[in-house]
């Protein structure tokens, strides 16, 4: 069950079964298109011909390009996010320890993903067509984070007011994302660093 099925709804009337094959078929093959060769080779056409069905069925099952940009990027951090829910799972009587491992399970799936890696290039310009992508879905996907974030939360003691609350909880997703961005260390020592700033925001 996807963490951001809230976010990232399927169309109305469809057979969860039949339609969850399809999208993840059609997710894969465009994924495998901009990894290895960029977000402006991603067709419709293309992507009917690599899953064997008609243009229009990717029509109707996806909707437009932009519309497969926001199912290939909101799936892929469900898959981020996924690490982020067990850390918590794990954790549930030492916050700092849920953050930490959170972080660190982020860091460390993002050094080996190849779809990340394509989407860095893009901020520096080696693909120009990926960059709308980004600047068009940042929003959503820096709200679903931070609601998972958010709704793990609840089950700590933390003496914060909501405001404050949600400013800290804005600061330590942005932070965790500016390194999945730009690492400056491994995924271990890093996580440490932002499970010392959330103790000292959360504390």
């Amino acid at each position: 069950m996807s963490i951001l099925a809230p976010v990232s709804a399927q169309p109305a009337g469809a057979s969860p079964v039949v339609v969850g094959g399809l999208r993840e078929r059609l997710c894969d093959a465009a994924q495998a298109v901009i990894t290895n060769e960029g977000w402006a080779r991603v067709t419709m056409a293309r992507l009917a011909d690599e899953v064997g069905v008609s243009r229009q069925t990717v029509y109707n099952e996806i909707g437009t390009k932009n519309d497969l940009a926001e199912a290939v990027v909101l799936r892929e951090l469900d898959r981020f996010l996924a690490g982020v829910v067990r850390s918590f799972d794990e954790n549930p009587d030492d916050l700092v320890q849920a953050i930490r491992d959170s972080a660190r399970r982020v860091l460390k799936y993002a050094q080996n993903n190849a779809l990340l890696h394509a989407v860095v290039s893009a901020t520096h310009g080696a693909d120009t067509e990926l960059l709308p992508l980004l600047t068009t879905h940042a929003e959503s996907l820096l709200v679903a984070a931070k609601m998972v974030v958010g709704e793990r939360l609840e089950g700590y003691d933390i003496d914060l007011e909501p405001d404050r609350l949600d400013a800290s909880i804005d600061m330590v997703v942005r932070l965790v994302l500016s390194h999945v961005m730009q690492p400056s260390a491994d995924p271990a020592t890093t996580a440490d660093d932002i499970a010392w700033v959330a103790e000292k925001v959360l504390g």
